[in-house]
């Protein structure tokens, strides 16, 4: 069984004739559109205001997921129980019972296309003990990454005091999350099933409808309160182009599709970006002092690029690594420089370099052969 709502979003989002920045996302009390690679901002309405974001909240929540699954922290395959509180959450749920036990993996997909408060805070308990240590964890995080208009008192977007984010910083979010390209397998799926192999399998439809009907639409997050009313970030990919969009307090989930179409189609027609570096891509090497490795090989963990007017000269573009000097130890994912990007002597760009790997402290020992060495 599946909610009628469902049914009534099955409507592709009507194409626009004709798309100039002036007529984007009118009926959204905020919007944003930005380059995914670089975050250079193409259109921008209100994006500082602070809103309250109902599930959208739950991009923060996966950004934690996914970068814990980077670092080792938990497994894909990890069982993760469910509290009585989690499975107390109203709203969008998978309806965890108390006591039952998903993957990871599983969890994932039940709030990448569900929605799952439930799974979310089932979720945020496994991580930090609490939801209240998580969400602790959420503001730690959001301060790390610059973000001025936004406070979580909660992992799942559910109406609480002093819970808001603006557009700008959602967008943001949205990026970060976007460097861990495994998330767009759960993001991107349309449908899927939870508890296949039980008596009840449980149907997952995707709230976010543009993932079906929009060329090359892989994501992100939906969200809907009374208060809030309709939002959503959304990326899509299309020519090495990846974009993020997002509005918030649509009037409806029709006008919300169509106007975030409408972005999308914008960025495409106009832009087009110049690739620095793909992922996987070396960039160089660090020397680390004191580390258990001397050196530390820097590789792309995501794309770098320039977003241009499509039909720009891309002459006289280059790039230059800042690296400070590194002392161990040094944690995965840190930022550690800076790639900036010039044309001529314009900067164009400028990316934080973070760590690909950790480099823990070497011990007297390992230094002290390493100083022998070099004497000889």
């Amino acid at each position: 069984m599946m909610p009628a709502a469902v049914f009534a979003e099955e409507q592709a989002p009507a194409k626009p004739e004709a798309v100039t920045q002036a007529s984007l996302a009118p009926s959204s009390r905020s919007a944003i559109l930005m380059d995914a690679d670089s975050g250079t901002i193409i259109f921008e309405k209100n994006s500082h205001d602070r809103l309250p974001p109902a599930s959208i909240t739950k991009v923060m929540t996966m950004l934690l997921i996914m970068e814990a699954l980077d670092e080792g922290v938990i497994k894909l395959t990890d069982k993760v129980p469910t509290s009585e509180y989690a499975a107390s959450m109203g709203g969008s749920q998978i309806f965890l019972e108390p006591g039952e036990e998903m993957s990871v993996d599983e969890m994932l997909k039940g709030i990448a296309l569900a929605s799952g408060n439930d799974a979310s805070v089932a979720m945020a308990e496994k991580l930090a003990g609490t939801e209240a240590e998580f969400v602790n964890m959420m503001n730690k995080r959001a301060e790390e990454l610059g973000l001025k208009n936004t406070h979580f008192a909660n992992c799942n977007g559910l109406p609480v005091a002093n819970h808001y984010t603006s557009a700008h910083d959602i967008a943001v979010m949205s990026r970060e999350l976007l460097k861990h390209p495994e998330i767009t397998k759960y993001t991107g799926l349309y449908q899927d099933h939870l508890r296949k192999d039980s008596e009840k399998p449980f149907w997952l439809v995707n709230t976010n409808k543009l993932v079906r009907f929009y060329n090359g639409a892989d994501g992100l997050k939906t969200g809907f309160t009374t208060e809030a009313k309709f939002c959503l970030t959304a990326t899509a990919r299309r020519d090495g182009l990846r974009v993020v969009a997002v509005v918030m307090g649509e009037p409806n989930t029709k006008t919300r599709n169509a106007e975030v179409s409408q972005m999308l189609d914008y960025s495409f027609a106009q832009y087009m970006n110049h690739s620095i570096f793909k992922k996987g891509d070396v960039m160089g090497t660090v020397k680390v002092e004191k580390g258990d490795l001397p050196e530390l090989k820097l590789t792309a963990k995501h794309n770098y690029s320039v977003l241009l007017k499509k039909g720009s000269s891309v002459k006289d573009i280059r790039y230059e690594l800042q690296m400070p000097k590194l002392k161990a130890p040094i944690k995965i994912n840190e930022p550690i420089g800076k790639l900036i990007v010039y044309q001529g002597d314009q900067v164009l760009t400028e990316f934080d370099v973070d760590a690909p790997a950790t480099i823990e402290r070497a011990g007297w020992w390992k230094l002290f052969k390493r100083a022998c060495g070099s004497l000889f």
